[in-house]
């Protein structure tokens, strides 16, 4: 039996997840967005757990969070395939 036989046997639906070689499948997505939460996460502990003062520990947390949804915004962006 060769890859097309096989491919042909995965549904449409699965594929579109998967993406076509990598350039960006739903599956990728999510395995980005799980390590972006889990850096983001583990930063912002540290800055509780490191004892920052009050100002710099806020000013550090919004700036985690605008780099994260700034990020997120570029992953949604490049997996939709929409062009500026």
């Amino acid at each position: 039996m060769n890859l097309n036989a096989l491919l042909a046997l995965i549904p449409p639906p699965v594929l579109a997840a998967l993406g076509n070689g990598g350039d960006g499948g739903l599956v990728n997505m999510l395995i980005a967005v799980v390590v972006l939460g889990l850096v983001c996460f583990l930063l912002w502990w540290l800055l509780d757990y490191a004892g920052v003062p009050q100002p710099f520990n806020k000013v550090g947390k919004v700036l985690i969070a605008l780099v994260a949804v700034v990020l997120l915004i570029r992953l949604i962006i490049r997996v939709t395939g929409v062009t500026f």
